[in-house]
């Protein structure tokens, strides 16, 4: 079975975006893993409530057939743009071919591992997350979902259920 990993804040990630994406993967056929920076359960901007099946640094790469990063606050607070190994999972994602998605404040975490120059973004249109894109490299289109190759980004919770169908049209299922 395909599979494909969902990294989230330990708090105050975006609920829709989690659950809304999670759900049109799997509906789609693909197994879905959860990995936080703890093993703690994760509590969610509106209280959805998960608990993470791994930790970022336990990750297998090999094991995944995409790695998709979960937007809220908890992305900004929790300080994932500057996590080592969530950087480092988005880096080696990207360079291994995998599906790399962020949706909201999480294309953030894209920026830190310089994975954006040259490609087509988007992301919540805050000015910091709009800045660190451009900083990078990247191209902001502002749209609700945008696909570059294997990037998959998006706005906001608006646009969950659709960030979730588009990495599932990228991985071919």
């Amino acid at each position: 079975m395909r599979k494909v990993l969902f990294v989230i804040a330990p708090s105050d990630f975006r609920d829709e975006e989690l659950f809304h994406s999670k759900e049109a993967v799997e509906s789609a056929g693909f197994r879905v893993y959860i990995a936080s920076t703890s093993m703690n359960e994760a509590v969610g901007m509106l209280g959805g409530r998960v608990k993470p099946d791994l930790l970022v640094s336990q990750a297998n790469l090999s094991q995944y057939d995409a790695v998709v990063f979960i937007g809220g606050q908890g992305v900004e607070t929790n300080g994932l743009p500057e996590n080592p190994a969530v950087v480092k999972l988005a880096k080696d994602a990207s360079s291994s071919g995998k599906v790399v998605a962020a949706v909201c404040i999480a294309p953030r975490i894209l920026a830190a591992a310089d994975i954006v120059r040259g490609r087509n973004v988007t992301s919540f249109p805050d000015n910091d997350t709009i800045s660190s894109l451009k900083r990078a490299g990247a191209v902001y289109t502002g749209k609700p979902v945008e696909r570059d190759g294997k990037l998959v980004t998006a706005d906001g919770p608006s646009s969950a259920k659709g960030f979730g169908e588009e990495i599932v049209k990228v991985l071919g299922g």
